[in-house]
């Protein structure tokens, strides 16, 4: 797959502390978007996942914490998307209720799904009823062809996917205006310092879309791009081959400024299956929860009683937030800017 050139960091350098390259403090805007992460089992353990989520993790959410969870969709009309991830969110505790909930409520509702799931038995009722209910369905495929995605996700898994693709297209995903099927752009974990940045989501998204049209007849809406961060098995990856540290280097050296307005932590909250509360996924993986300006550690709980989603006033960062803010940034939702 075609990867631009990218400038690379010196590995000489130190790290700046991430706040320390803010114009000012990163602060929360009014919260719209819900993303709730329902566990850690998954049918697949992609060497990419930063959740670290595998057939062999038990965690997921208690019906308890479910119910925590609908109680906030409902009580908060302020959001606007409920995001719902995983592990495999479809094979979790909480997964039918939480989304019936947003769906009630007129929320924006995603899905974040490996695919594959359709055919592990008795899931295959889910893209029926992701149609059903007029799901947002972001699936991954860190690319195009079949070799690179067998490498990062598994055997047969760009197989699986492709027909998983093909299905939804039956369904309407990607031609009905309100099946939106949209795919994710990871690029391969690095084993050398020839890091580079994700390619432009634009040319990369034409490139997929005439690929997979022309070789399966499938087709979607958009393409994301996302930076891998150093977190999960990414980082125990770059740890094994000594390129931790070079590679937040290189992110950081990549640093760009303009990206920080359009942070996705800005305007979100993350919830894990304990209920706690994190300003993003990645700060929840990293373990660290978002707190009040006094220090307090938010829990969807305090969120209820206190009768507000805005409680947060400083977002948590680290080093790996770098990630987040290079070249032309990463979201959930793909690349910050154009």
């Amino acid at each position: 797959m075609p990867q631009p050139l990218a400038t690379r960091g010196s590995i000489d350098s130190v790290i700046t502390p991430f706040n320390h390259r803010l114009d000012s403090a990163l602060t929360k805007k009014p919260v719209t978007i819900l993303q709730v992460n329902l566990g850690k089992r998954c049918n697949l353990a992609c060497s990419h996942c930063h959740v670290d989520a595998s057939p062999h993790r038990t965690e997921e959410m208690s019906s308890a914490v479910v119910d925590r969870v609908i109680e906030t969709i409902y009580t908060f009309p302020q959001l606007k998307t409920v995001d719902l991830t995983g592990g495999a969110p479809e094979m979790l505790n909480g997964f039918k209720p939480i989304l019936e909930a947003a769906v009630a409520t007129g929320k924006q509702v995603i899905v974040r799904s490996n695919l594959t799931i359709y055919f592990v038995p008795g899931y295959d009722d889910i893209p029926e009823y992701c149609a059903q209910n007029r799901v947002r369905i972001v699936a991954s495929l860190p690319c195009y062809l079949a070799d690179n995605v067998d490498k990062m996700r598994g055997q047969g898994v760009f197989d699986d996917s492709i027909k998983a693709l093909q299905w939804l297209n039956r369904l309407g995903y990607g031609r009905d205006p309100s099946l939106q099927i949209d795919l994710v752009y990871n690029p391969p974990i690095p084993t050398s310092t020839d890091f580079r940045l994700t390619p432009d989501q634009v040319a990369l998204e034409r490139d997929y879309k005439k690929f997979l049209l022309e070789h399966f007849d499938v087709c979607f809406n958009s393409l994301f791009t996302i930076t891998n961060l150093p977190i999960g098995r990414t980082k125990f990856q770059l740890e094994h081959h000594q390129l931790h540290q070079p590679y937040l280097q290189f992110l950081e050296s990549n640093y760009n400024s303009t990206t920080v307005p359009q942070l996705m932590c800005r305007d979100q909250l993350s919830i894990d299956y304990l209920g706690s509360v994190y300003d993003c996924d990645f700060n929840q993986m990293a373990n660290l929860p978002a707190t009040t300006p006094t220090g307090e550690i938010l829990t969807i709980d305090k969120l209820l009683a206190a009768g507000t989603l805005d409680l947060i006033g400083e977002i948590q960062t680290e080093t790996y937030c770098y990630g987040c803010t290079a070249g032309c940034g990463s979201s959930c939702g793909g690349a910050l800017i154009s």
